[in-house]
């Protein structure tokens, strides 16, 4: 998790150390926001049932005072008959407040004894058990009918739309609709065209209606839930500017800045750094420390590669100087080779003249190859060797051939040296020997970093120990091939070595 993190870009990292830090925070107060927007929701809804429930209470208060004011007055007047009893009924009830002064009076079996107060007399049914009430709508004329039982008689009366809507609004709370129903009709109190409401049933007059209350929806508003959830909405809002403001003041000047030093080549010219980098001071401060430090490098750059010059110079000049030696003693040995008395000190003479020879040419194949700094390539080595050979080779020996047989090759200078002698060594024995004999000389790459060199004549007998000058050969090139770190592999008419070489170009 640490390494991940730490590939994570600066801004990402930001964020995430501000969330760790920020969001749980505000998840809390959110949660704390959430529950008092639920607490604060349920107490609408209690002070919305409240509204309704009083509502309610208020119609079934305004029936029942009437039914029971009405049946009390309606019992006595029918149980002292003095006259008219809807008379006594009516004297009795004018004593009442806000009693209606509509009924008629019937008896115990339906009959219709009277009226009072121009009201309309109702059906005989329902027909009720004494002490009963019973309670239904009368729709088209706006009222409610209810009917009240004593134990001589019923009365029947109705309550006016006025009363009832009073009522409705008396009740502490705002209401917005009221609607009655009893099953088969219904009769609006208050109507409300709003479509946002929370309705409400109550049952009235003891379940014969229901009271349909309807009250403004009040709830937690979306403006209401964003100040509660404010302080998610801050860690969002800082995550958001927190990011904005490294990523312009910081990350992007910075990425400039990279830019302007990546695209940067020694040697090219001048750092070209960005002029503005925003209000940052420190980043101008990086970017003038990397001028600074880009001008101290070309500078030592500079003084290196005139140190390099001078010392390739000296190289240069010193193995010119070892080639032109070894050239000036090869001369000198042909000089007092041609004026030696014997032919044993001619061919004395000749031989280390030979190896003088391969020695300069070596020094000079790696004069010619310094510049390109790939070492010794042994196929321009090889083939002057081979053409120096031949000029120096004994008057019996002068038709000898040599065939090349060479890869393009580059080595050491050690294992040239080692490589120029064994060369030198196998191919004078042959001129010696076996003039007549043609030389083969095959140099074969065999892996990435090694060749193969194998020289091919008749005189190469290696069970052929006889003479102490065959003896001397064999312990010379096997010493020679000890220098190459490779056994020296003797076959019948070839001697075989392997030779470390630089891998291809």
């Amino acid at each position: 998790m640490a390494e991940r993190f730490g590939r994570l870009p600066t801004a990402a990292k930001l964020l995430l150390i501000l969330t760790a830090a920020l969001l749980p925070i505000g998840i809390a107060l959110a949660w704390i926001g959430n529950s008092g927007i639920h607490q604060a929701n349920a107490a609408l809804e209690s002070r919305n049932q409240q509204q309704a429930t009083a509502v309610a209470t208020a119609i079934e208060g305004l029936v029942a005072r009437n039914a029971l004011a009405m049946r009390v007055a309606a019992t006595n007047a029918l149980a002292n008959p003095r006259g008219n009893p809807c008379l006594e009924t009516a004297r009795a009830l004018a004593s009442t407040p806000a009693i209606t002064q509509r009924f008629s009076l019937r008896s115990m079996d339906g009959e219709l004894l009277c009226t009072y107060g121009g009201f309309v007399p109702k059906s005989v049914n329902p027909m009720l058990a004494p002490g009963a009430i019973r309670v239904w709508l009368d729709a088209p004329a706006r009222e409610i009918d209810f009917r009240a039982a004593g134990t001589v008689g019923m009365i029947t009366a109705s309550l006016p739309f006025d009363e009832i809507r009073k009522a409705s609004t008396d009740a502490p709370g705002e209401v917005q609709s009221v609607e009655l129903h009893d099953g088969s009709s219904a009769l609006p109190i208050i109507e409300s065209s709003s479509r946002d409401l929370s309705f409400t049933e109550f049952p009235i007059g003891n379940g014969s209606l229901t009271a349909r209350i309807g009250i403004a929806h009040q709830g937690i508003t979306t403006v209401d839930r964003l100040l509660l959830l404010l302080p998610l909405l801050m860690w969002i809002a800082a995550a958001i500017i927190t990011w904005l403001l490294v990523s312009r003041l910081l990350i992007r000047p910075l990425k400039r800045l990279e830019r302007a030093v990546t695209a940067y080549q020694p040697g090219a010219g001048l750092l070209n750094l960005p002029k503005r980098l925003g209000p940052s001071q420190e980043i101008q401060e990086l970017r003038d420390a990397f001028g600074r430090a880009i001008a101290r490098v070309e500078e030592s750059e500079a003084e290196m590669t005139g140190a390099l010059e001078g010392q390739r110079k000296l190289v240069r000049e010193v193995h010119h100087r070892v080639k032109n030696n070894l050239q000036v003693v090869a001369s000198l040995l042909n000089i007092h080779g041609r004026s030696a008395g014997t032919n044993e000190a001619q061919a004395a003479y000749a031989g280390i003249s030979r190896r003088v020879g391969a020695l300069s040419i070596v020094h000079r194949n790696h004069f010619a190859e310094m510049e390109e700094n790939r070492g010794i390539a042994l196929r321009p080595l090889v083939s002057e060797l081979g053409a120096e050979l031949r000029a120096s080779a004994p008057a019996a020996a002068r038709a000898v051939t040599i065939d090349l047989d060479i890869d393009s090759l580059n080595t050491t200078q050690d294992v040239a040296v080692a490589a120029a002698f064994l060369i030198t060594e196998i191919v004078e024995h042959a001129m010696l020997h076996a003039p007549d004999e043609p030389v083969e000389i095959s140099l074969r790459r065999t892996s990435e970093l090694t060749a193969r060199l194998s020289l091919s004549s008749g005189v190469l007998v290696p069970d052929d120990q006889d003479g102490p000058e065959k003896i001397q050969f064999e312990r010379i090139v096997g010493g020679l091939a000890k220098q190459l770190r490779s056994p020296l592999e003797r076959k019948l008419g070839r001697y075989s070595v392997d030779l470390p070489v630089f891998p291809p170009a």
